[in-house]
């Protein structure tokens, strides 16, 4: 469905921007929030993702007005919203939990928060059967919650807040109820639907592929701050610090020593760092697990630096075989593509491990 499709069965969407400036919260003593910075654009489908306690449910409910800042601002199309209760602010949220009313049927959930605005029902009608076939469920209007399977239920508690007709849409953790296959399924569907309506979105979630599969942008959090913002690419190519390129995938980080200009690993090899790279004490050499090679003693490629090593895990991936490789003092992590009838390397079998030293970051606390 197209967002001229969204329009022709009666739903009135307008995408607006999100700006937070300089917003901290705190309970008690403890901050919860400090100094939050975040531009969101019309119409964009954007992730706050994080470790359980980072702030991003705290963010998502001073938005919507479940919370107060102690200090900062929050503006939608411009306009501050910080000091509005939060039935003026014109911004629908879906829970995690869904919140779906047991004893009411599809209909009359969706109708719930047109019926609190005391909309005329004519008007309540129409918008629950537009908002009921944007979601694809205008045949199961009469259903209760409980003869709807978990995808469905979460695209009533959507239709449910789109029928207000937002400025904003603030999703908290919306598939963390469903199985992993259905929550595939239900994230491609939401992303389409998002889309096709056009709103301006900010999900929260602590599962980066749900976020990188579905999002445009991704604000990484971490105690109450805000570590980088860019696409799920920028992010897990170009990571700003060791925190972001661990949680955002697989990340082997080596230790070792700075001596000079060169980073002495513990895997036994001397890299020279890259000139202009910003190197602190605490700076460290960060691959990704397919950005090494592995093969036979003595087979590595004379042009990089490679250590033997010696297979310690195997982790079949399907279209991937993962290796768990010993080498020095180090356990790194190799990825290696799998095709039908390739032969497994086998535990403890000897290997040498070759890294090409411009797929290294050099990446600090």
């Amino acid at each position: 469905m197209s967002q001229s499709d969204a329009r022709d069965i009666g739903l009135s969407v307008k995408a607006v921007d999100l700006t937070i400036e300089d917003v901290s919260a705190a309970y008690g003593e403890h901050v919860v929030l400090d100094g939050i910075d975040l531009a969101i654009a019309p119409g964009e489908l954007f992730a706050l993702l994080g470790p359980s306690g980072c702030g991003k449910t705290t963010l998502l409910r001073l938005i919507a007005g479940f919370a107060e800042a102690a200090r900062g601002c929050i503006r939608v199309g411009g306009v501050d919203i910080a000091a509005l209760p939060p039935w003026k602010r014109d911004i629908g949220m879906v829970f995690q939990s869904y919140a779906l009313w047991p004893h009411k049927t599809v209909g009359e959930n969706v109708a719930f928060g047109l019926e609190e605005r005391r909309l005329p029902r004519a008007e309540i009608r129409r918008r629950v059967e537009a908002a009921l076939t944007f979601v694809g469920l205008r045949d199961l209007v009469d259903r209760r919650p409980s003869q709807l399977s978990g995808g469905q239920q979460q695209r009533v508690a959507l239709a449910r807040t789109i029928a207000i007709e937002p400025k904003i849409l603030l999703l908290d953790e919306p598939l963390s109820n469903l199985d992993a296959k259905l929550r595939v399924q239900v994230r491609r569907e939401l992303r389409a639907l998002q889309k096709s309506l056009g709103l301006t979105t900010v999900i929260v979630t602590h599962d980066q592929e749900e976020a990188n599969t579905i999002c445009d942008r991704i604000a990484v959090m971490n105690e109450g701050r805000v570590q980088q913002v860019g696409t799920p690419t920028e992010l897990y190519e170009r990571p700003a610090n060791l925190f972001v390129a661990q949680f955002l995938g697989t990340a082997n980080v080596l230790g070792g020593r700075m001596i000079g200009a060169g980073f002495i690993s513990d895997l036994g090899v001397a890299w020279p760092v890259p000139s202009g790279a910003n190197v602190k004490t605490n700076v460290k050499p960060v691959f990704r697990p397919q950005d090494a090679r592995l093969c036979a003693p003595g087979q590595a490629d004379a042009g990089l630096p490679s250590v033997t090593g010696r297979i310690v895990e195997r982790e079949f991936l399907g279209s991937t075989v993962r290796y768990g490789v010993a080498s020095g003092q180090s356990h790194v992590w190799i990825d290696v593509p799998f095709h039908a009838g390739s032969a497994l390397m086998e535990l403890n079998q000897a290997v040498d491990l070759a890294i090409a030293p411009d797929r290294l970051l050099w990446l600090a606390d």
